[in-house]
């Protein structure tokens, strides 16, 4: 009984990683879009790095699952 709610929380916590993960990485990649048309030389580079990271992180966590978990409505 006491493994099985501790299961269901670690599950819970585990989903919720996945799901911020994608929502930051979505904010990564409008971030480091907007750096990179109007940032200078350097910002340029610090931005192609951060669009880099944000398409693994979304990669690995799923384009839709943050939207999905925050229940963010899209028009």
């Amino acid at each position: 009984m006491i493994f099985q709610n501790y299961g269901s929380e670690f599950l819970d916590g585990i989903q919720y990683l996945v799901a911020l993960g994608s929502m930051i990485g979505l904010l990564g990649l409008v971030m480091g879009l907007f750096l990179l048309i109007l940032g200078s030389k350097r910002a340029r580079v610090t931005a192609l790095g951060m669009i880099v990271f944000s398409f693994l992180l979304v990669s690995i966590c799923g384009l839709d699952t943050g939207v999905k978990y925050f229940r963010i409505r899209i028009y």
